[in-house]
């Protein structure tokens, strides 16, 4: 059984810094791309931020220059860096990845409990 345990998220005031991670858990032969999304109270759930196993990485234009994403292959362990936080960025933080499970064929997605990130003064 696949498992992704995020953890960091907390209440911080505007400007502040955090960082997200997520660790993900179980008989993993590679995990290809992690995602993270966020969903704010009354908003559909958005992709913030995407990285693949060669590295590339995407963002949502909201969020340029602020978040930064990272992965820990040995780790198996995706990090969300923020800066700059704005109260618009309170949500609960969710991870995603697509992997490939040891002994099967087929790649599957799996998502995590969510972290929520609450930016007030």
């Amino acid at each position: 059984q696949v498992q992704l345990v995020e953890s960091g998220g907390v209440l911080v005031q505007p400007g502040a810094s955090l960082r997200l991670s997520c660790a993900v858990a179980g008989n993993i032969f590679r995990i290809n791309v992690m995602v993270w999304y966020r969903q704010a109270p009354g908003k559909e759930r958005e992709l913030v931020a995407r990285i693949t196993n060669s590295g590339t990485m995407n963002y949502a234009d909201s969020v340029k220059c602020r978040l930064t994403i990272s992965r820990d292959n040995a780790k198996s362990t995706v990090y969300l860096q923020m800066n700059s936080l704005k109260p618009e960025d309170t949500a609960v933080y969710y991870c995603n990845a697509n992997l490939l499970e040891r002994g099967r064929f087929r790649t599957s997605e799996y998502w995590g409990q969510g972290t929520q990130v609450t930016v007030s003064s």
